[in-house]
């Protein structure tokens, strides 16, 4: 199954796989050369769409490589959300907010500011609306082709967490999805129909899982520093209707990431106030 691309509302093409480049929270000088490393073997493996964030602290590295993989700018598909100076790009192709909490900046305290009882503190100021007011100015400015949101009701797609809600609610209303830890993880690479299928396909049943995604026509960012896994991801089998349906009906409504903290809240809000099912 070659990378192909779907269609943006507003006409931009981005490719149905990308690659992560989540390394740690705060990433050391050693941690952030090698995510250059592996980013730069994604590129050389095939991927078009790279994603990066502030929060993952890794956009330098992800700049250099795509900098330095020689590969045409308009050829890579770049995703981030805050800032475009650290990534040293001319432009960026989606252009995010991270998550529709916020959080203020106080000196030495990193990406989450506590509050007294040690919950993270948020903004209640400024809202993701003013946010998406200034979003919206960049797309005159030749800096941002696209922009959305990251984390706006749930977001994190997998076999165990289908959401066909979200799915037809965007649908009607042009917006892609995007799924991050498109894997699901152990507990969903251990399950036996997508092993029957992995066994069918002869492929890895990660591949099953991701080439379920794309069946449906949602963009995965799955990520991995091992070379062969990185062209594992991008080598996708096409699945049966029949076999779509049957991954689809495996649906728990199983979160994996992002879960609450031991105040119930994910970065200082609810998962009521998130809107997320669970």
């Amino acid at each position: 199954m070659p990378n192909r691309h779907i269609m943006l509302n507003n006409g931009v093409t981005i490719p149905l796989i990308g690659h992560g480049s989540w390394q740690s929270l705060y990433p050391t000088t050693e941690e952030q050369a090698q995510v250059k490393v592996w980013i730069a073997s994604a590129l050389k493996a095939g991927y078009r769409h790279i994603d990066t964030a502030l929060m993952y602290g890794t956009e330098k590295p992800v700049g250099e490589a795509i900098r330095e993989s020689g590969i045409a700018r308009e050829e890579i598909f770049i995703t981030t959300k805050f800032p475009l100076r650290t990534l040293d790009v001319d432009y960026v192709d989606l252009y995010l907010i991270h998550w529709p909490q916020a959080c203020p900046e106080e000196k030495g305290a990193g990406l989450f500011p506590k509050n007294a009882d040690g919950s993270i503190k948020n903004i209640e100021s400024v809202t993701f609306i003013d946010s998406w007011k200034e979003m919206e100015k960049l797309l005159s400015t030749g800096k941002v082709k696209s922009i959305g949101v990251s984390n706006f009701s749930t977001k994190t797609l997998h076999p165990y967490l289908v959401q066909d809600d979200l799915n037809e609610y965007c649908k009607k209303k042009g917006i892609r999805i995007i799924s991050y830890t498109p894997g699901g993880g152990e507990p969903v690479r251990s399950d036996p129909l997508i092993n029957e299928l992995a066994t069918k396909y002869k492929v890895t049943p990660n591949q099953v899982i991701l080439a379920w995604h794309i069946a449906r026509d949602i963009i995965i960012l799955p990520k991995s520093s091992n070379a062969q896994r990185q062209i594992e991801n991008i080598t996708l089998p096409t699945l049966d209707p029949e076999d779509v349906t049957e991954i689809t009906k495996l649906d728990r409504n199983q979160r994996i990431s992002n879960k609450a903290d031991a105040y119930g809240q994910v970065l200082g809000w609810t998962y009521e106030r998130l809107g997320w099912s669970l």
